[in-house]
């Protein structure tokens, strides 16, 4: 699941090395007509939104459900308000200045269309990236204070272990207490099983 970030594009070419399935992100998408939103009332963005907010309210209704109920869920109830959305955005850009804010909100999500509606379309992936955008908010945050790692090397060193800490989150592994006994062990610990000692948590 990605944005629209040009480096990923390789990723999801015909002749890619490994074949890729592309996913685009709804938190993503609907951040461009919330931006425009909260810089004036804005009619179009606003409904965008509505729309976008019936989509999620279809995902509430599913948590709780298996990915077969959820996939049945989503043909139901998801697939015909994104068909309607589609519908409206191609009217709406017809008239819309090229250039303007709106302009750029609805071409990044048509120009995604068929990642954006992907989820729909199973009872498994995803609507959003959000809970990695979570996980990584304090890297963004504290982005000033990684200027002061000392070096580039240490800059890459400090990468490596946020991304442990916040793989040990992601897995229920509490950080420190991992940090700890991973210390403990390494002095003996051969570099052939060196995977083991991941924040992973071991398939049941």
């Amino acid at each position: 699941m990605v944005d629209d970030y040009g480096g990923y594009k390789k990723m999801f070419a015909a002749d890619a090395k490994f074949a890729v399935t592309e996913l685009g992100c709804w938190a993503h998408t609907r951040r461009k007509f919330f931006d425009l939103q909260v810089s004036g009332a804005h009619p179009q963005a606003a409904e965008a939104l509505r729309r976008i907010a019936q989509l999620y309210a279809v995902e509430a209704e599913a948590r709780e459900m298996d990915h077969a109920a959820r996939g049945e869920h989503r043909q139901k109830n998801s697939l015909p308000i994104l068909a309607e959305m589609h519908d409206w955005l191609i009217r709406l850009r017809i008239a819309t200045a090229d250039g303007s804010g709106l302009a750029r909100a609805i071409d990044y999500s048509l120009h995604r269309w068929p990642s954006l509606i992907r989820y729909a379309q199973t009872g498994n992936l995803p609507i959003d990236n959000n809970p990695v955008e979570n996980a990584i908010r304090p890297i963004a945050l504290g982005k000033k204070n990684w200027l002061f790692a000392g070096s580039e090397r240490a800059g890459k060193r400090a990468a490596a272990i946020q991304s442990l800490f916040a793989t040990a989150k992601l897995n229920g592994i509490e950080p420190a207490a991992w940090l700890k006994d991973t210390l403990e062990k390494l002095p003996v610990w051969t570099m052939r099983r060196i995977d083991e000692l991941l924040p992973i948590k071991p398939a049941a």
